[in-house]
């Protein structure tokens, strides 16, 4: 598998940059904090209570003390441990070959039969996005790359068109989603709302940016079909990896049984969640007895099944890391009482503003962070912290707050050269990025304008 060659700065970089960066804040900030009040379940910032405080800075070496501090918090601790535990529980899920399966039936079928090719990319990309909306899927495109872009070669299409199958895909369900533990799993833990509330808004909006990219893709591939020059590959030699014939993968009674199961699964999950107030612990728990039904209905044996668990834990360490060292930057300007003076100034910069307007700011803030901390668990433990007092300010719904958070890292991460899922997507299907970056920059300007829409009723007309 090619891999990317750009030279930008790793997330973990970025964030000791950011650490270092706040212990030396707390030296020039003035210390501030504002009254706070328990209502329910949630921690509330009383607006209008600022008040300066005497300096406590930071000492020089808390930049190094700061790190196990974030990692051994409470809150920090539970997000790392439920990371880690459903990355290894979908890697068993994945280890059966039940999802492989299903997907080279249904392009085997639309290979076969020519009445289907027109149903191809928007199954698809809708069962892609589901993966997104769900659990999260994005580095698991890479994979399915070796079987989409022979496909769309075999059918008429580009490497574009087989590349943006799951990539596009996965994408706006990621964007969108309405049950992504790594996403608005955490960013709602975080800002003390019960997770995966707001389902039901999310899922509209999900079903929307899905339809807008199927459309999309769908037009491209059309045009490519009636003229290869429309291909925005048209004259560059194939420097793509992938080639040669779709392997087959028998789709099993066994892993027909694996994938009822997931499916039971996400169903209960949404019963739970809605019905007995499911919080991190429950949903773990039901994940690993996903993974472990998995391991037993598909076959697995019990060294396979822990391999694979150790495995997909193993993927989901970096974000672990991101998540504790984000929280240790909290911790850093906690300790030196400056977090508040931040939302303090932030909140009057965006004062007597419209609430549909702040909410926008807020939504290209996180757009631009992602630039830099292309890690959406990473992303939601560095900025909700701050986002969910300055929402109380602002008098914006947390739901709305989580919403410009999932929004913007998710639509960003389709442009950023920071990602390295993005660049090895790139990578493997031979397209340079300036030429996907004029490409699908068309389809993200709508699909953000269309999330603007979504945020602006999300603070005037949806009685969260």
């Amino acid at each position: 598998m090619a891999r990317p060659t750009h030279r930008t700065p790793d997330a973990l970089l970025i964030i000791a940059a950011v650490l270092l960066l706040a212990v030396g804040l707390t030296w020039v900030v003035p210390a501030g904090e504002f009254e706070r009040r328990v209502e329910g379940t949630r921690t509330i910032v009383v607006p209008g209570t600022y008040h300066t405080m005497e300096a406590d800075p930071v000492p020089w070496y808390g930049f190094f003390t700061a790190p196990i501090k974030g990692f051994t918090d409470h809150s920090a601790a539970m997000i790392i441990a439920f990371v880690l535990l459903i990355g290894g529980a979908f890697a068993v899920l994945n280890a059966t070959g039940a999802i492989d399966a299903l997907l080279f039936r249904v392009l085997r079928a639309a290979r076969e039969n020519p009445a289907y090719k027109r149903a191809v990319i928007p199954l698809l990309m809708t069962a892609f996005s589901i993966g997104g909306t769900t659990f999260g899927m994005a580095e698991e495109v890479l994979v399915f790359l070796m079987i989409t872009i022979p496909l769309a070669r075999s059918m008429g299409w580009d490497a574009v068109v087989g590349a943006s199958i799951p990539f596009v895909g996965a994408g706006v369900g990621f964007a969108g989603a309405a049950f992504n533990p790594f996403t608005v799993g955490i960013a709602q833990g975080i800002s003390e709302l019960p997770i995966f509330s707001g389902w039901e808004y999310r899922m509209i909006m999900w079903f929307l940016l899905t339809a807008i990219s199927i459309f999309f893709v769908e037009r491209y591939a059309r045009r490519v079909e009636l003229n290869k020059e429309h291909s925005i590959l048209h004259g560059l030699t194939d420097t793509g990896t992938t080639s040669g014939e779709l392997e087959e993968i028998p789709l099993t009674g066994r892993r027909v049984l694996v994938l009822l199961l997931f499916t039971a699964s996400i169903v209960l999950l949404i019963v739970g969640v809605n019905l007995w107030d499911w919080y991190i612990e429950e949903i773990a728990g039901l994940f690993i007895a996903m993974g472990i039904g998995a391991a037993l209905i598909g076959g697995l044996g019990g060294n396979d099944a822990a391999k694979a668990f150790v495995a997909g834990a193993k993927d989901m360490v970096a974000a672990a890391i991101l998540i504790g060292l984000s929280k240790s930057v909290l911790v850093v300007m906690q300790d030196g009482h400056i977090v508040d003076t931040v939302l303090f100034h932030l909140s009057n910069a965006v004062s007597g503003l419209p609430a549909t307007v702040s909410v926008q700011v807020m939504l290209f803030v996180q757009f631009a962070i992602n630039f830099f901390v292309p890690s959406g668990s990473g992303q939601a433990a560095l900025t909700m912290p701050v986002m969910t007092p300055l929402a109380d300010l602002l008098h914006i719904p947390r739901q709305a707050a989580v919403l410009a958070y999932q929004l913007g890292d998710g639509l960003c991460n389709f442009i950023i050269p920071t990602s390295g899922v993005t660049m090895g997507v790139l990578s493997i299907a031979g397209i340079p990025f300036g030429l996907w970056l004029r490409w699908i920059g068309k389809l993200v300007g709508v699909l953000v304008l269309v999330g603007m829409l979504f945020l602006a009723l999300a603070v005037t007309v949806i009685p969260w």
